[in-house]
């Protein structure tokens, strides 16, 4: 799936929830985060990725934002010596 035909999807699924009741904005975040997951999830397992595989991507998605957070803790401590 294309990221273009998911953000449109969401975008439905998102106004149809919004109808019944309002969300916060983290409430909204975390349901586009699961929401996100399946469907990669999903468009791996379509692709013949199998389990291993899929659990090596998440782990080297969870490997940059650790990268991530820890360069701008190093930024941080520079900053303020």
């Amino acid at each position: 799936m294309s990221f273009r035909l998911f953000a449109a999807r969401f975008r439905w699924h998102g106004e149809c929830f919004m109808r019944d009741r309002a969300m916060t904005d983290r409430e909204a975040k975390t349901r586009a985060v699961k929401i996100l997951a399946k469907s990669i999830y999903r468009d791996l397992e379509a692709q013949g990725f199998d389990e291993k595989q899929i659990v090596a991507l998440a782990t080297e998605l969870i490997s940059e934002v650790t990268n991530k957070i820890s360069r701008g803790q190093t930024e941080q401590k520079t900053q303020h010596a």
